[in-house]
């Protein structure tokens, strides 16, 4: 059995993240984990943003708590953040309006 990849600290994130860029947003994906203790940004991992949310995966709560907490570490307003696809899945290509690449990776780093 193989270990798992260890997370990568968001001191990290600038090598690790996949950051993508079109029509002036900025497009990742993001791994969620729902129903956790608390509601934050775990760090990345395999070039994903690990994501826990401590809504459950049901009626869109844990992408409605996802967005908020991306808001909430990138001090932008929710309607900058979008889930672009995935929304029923734990895998999910989000888009951040107003903000550089520069500057979004600071504001993910704790």
């Amino acid at each position: 059995m193989r270990a798992p990849r260890p997370y990568r600290m968001p001191g990290q994130l600038m090598d690790s993240i996949d950051l993508h860029t079109k029509d002036a947003t900025l497009r990742f994906r993001v791994h969620v984990k729902p129903r956790a203790a608390r509601s934050r940004v775990l760090g990345v991992r395999a070039g994903l943003l690990d994501v826990a949310v401590s809504a459950p995966p049901v009626e869109g709560k844990a992408n409605a708590e996802l967005v908020q907490v991306l808001s909430r570490q990138l001090g932008l307003p929710r309607r900058a953040i979008t889930i672009v696809s995935g929304q029923g899945g734990r895998q999910k290509w989000v888009s951040v309006e107003g903000i550089s690449r520069e500057e979004l990776l600071d504001r993910l780093t704790p």
